[in-house]
């Protein structure tokens, strides 16, 4: 059975990116009969914004995609947030030193910038040296009993050979390593893991078959796989998603312009229409196969205007108006038929979305009473104490709310 996982970050609210890749997790997870889960990428600490987590868990729940594994919802692959499976990542760090794929690295701060600009004026694009690697393990043993902090790093120059990158968008990808950094960087100082390493081992863990996150992942693939081999464990299938942006062309983030689901809530947006909205930005792109790989750095650099390979033609594909429900989006959604280009949101498309899925409401009895009910709750909240009976049997003459109050 398939599963997927939808993987935020505790570090503010929501925002429509974020909620769109729930969705595409849940449309595709459903779609195959599979299941989905919410994992909590909370190892960075000081990004951490309290509350998050359960703003997160209301936003899905207002857009009706409910997750089967995961916060609140205990199953066979918790615990669901990283600060809580350390053990875990030391315990895959430890498998990297033994067999060589990794290496304890001493350098501070300081000595890591200087090495990086020292390389950098003799015109080469490794970003460390790799002093500690030549370490012996005696020296490396004195260090660690001595107290000096360190952390783990990939082992670049002894690398298995493995399969090459494929991506269910992008097709495939020519070799990107590159664009790496210099034996990146795998479990920090303070014990926490980074992303790559943390992802990874959590994936293998949890038994994930398919990965659905944003194109910014693209750069850092190829070392996942690197680990995925290192670590003799077969990776998931992969499907890296082209991102939102502003209507400006600027990228979408949570702490900039009206992106926040919380937003959308409070201004009484159809939850509907808004999966609509966000699930049609990016999807009914109808590509002609083509044979030449693109690489990661390609993707990355070339930007919207570019041309990427597919390994199909797609015939059918919805336009950027059409008019879905979940389960027809759950009944047609195919990851092939995803753009290769970023996507802007038009907020008179939403408008369209929202006054087309009210009339679709409006049109049977339980619909409007629902409706009524709502906006009943919404007009008593802003006018607690005056009678709005006036305003109910000519907007919505519905019997339950023939009352008024104060």
């Amino acid at each position: 059975m398939a599963l997927l996982r939808f993987a935020p970050s505790p570090t503010g609210q929501l925002h429509l990116g974020g909620l769109r890749m729930a969705l595409y997790n849940h449309l595709y997870a459903k779609k195959v009969g599979g299941k989905w889960m919410m994992r909590i990428e909370d190892t960075d600490a000081t990004r951490f914004v309290p509350g998050s987590v359960e703003g997160i868990r209301k936003a899905l729940d207002w857009a009706g995609l409910e997750y089967d594994y995961g916060p609140g919802k205990e199953g066979p692959h918790a615990p669901y947030f990283q600060s809580e499976r350390l053990d875990l990542y030391r315990s895959y760090s430890n498998k990297l030193l033994d067999s060589g794929h990794a290496y304890r690295c001493f350098c501070s701060p300081d000595k890591l910038n200087d090495t990086r600009e020292r390389l950098a004026r003799t015109g080469s694009n490794a970003t460390y040296d790799k002093t500690c690697l030549h370490l012996t393990e005696e020296e490396v043993a004195r260090k660690v009993r001595a107290g000096e902090k360190s952390v783990v790093r990939l082992n670049d120059g002894n690398l298995p050979k493995r399969p090459p990158a494929t991506d269910l968008v992008f097709g495939n990808l020519r070799d990107a390593h590159a664009s790496l950094a210099t034996d990146p960087i795998l479990l920090k100082t303070d014990l926490f893991p980074t992303y790559h390493l943390a992802s990874v081992v959590d994936d293998h863990e949890m038994g994930i078959t398919h990965v659905l996150r944003g194109e910014e992942w693209l750069l850092s693939y190829p070392l996942h796989l690197d680990l995925y081999a290192c670590l003799n464990l077969p990776p998931p299938k992969f499907a890296h998603i082209p991102i939102l942006l502003n209507p400006d062309g600027s990228k979408m983030s949570k702490r900039k312009g009206d992106v926040q689901v919380v937003d959308y809530i409070r201004r009484g947006w159809e939850p509907q229409a808004v999966l609509n909205w966000l699930a049609l930005a990016g999807w009914g792109a109808k590509h002609e196969p083509a044979a030449v790989p693109a690489s990661a750095s390609d993707l990355a650099s070339a930007g919207s205007g570019s041309h990427h390979p597919r390994p199909q033609l797609i015939q059918k594909a919805p336009d950027s108006t059409t008019l879905m429900t979940l389960p027809e989006m759950i009944k047609d959604f195919e990851l092939s038929a995803l753009t290769h280009r970023s996507s802007s949101l038009d907020p008179a498309k939403l408008e369209y979305l929202n006054k087309h899925h009210l009339m679709n409401t409006w049109s049977t009895p339980q619909g409007l009473e629902s409706l009524a009910e709502r906006a009943h709750d919404r007009v008593k909240a802003e006018f607690p104490t005056r009678c709005v009976m006036c305003f109910w049997t000519v907007v919505v003459p519905t019997p339950m709310l023939m009352s008024c109050w104060g």
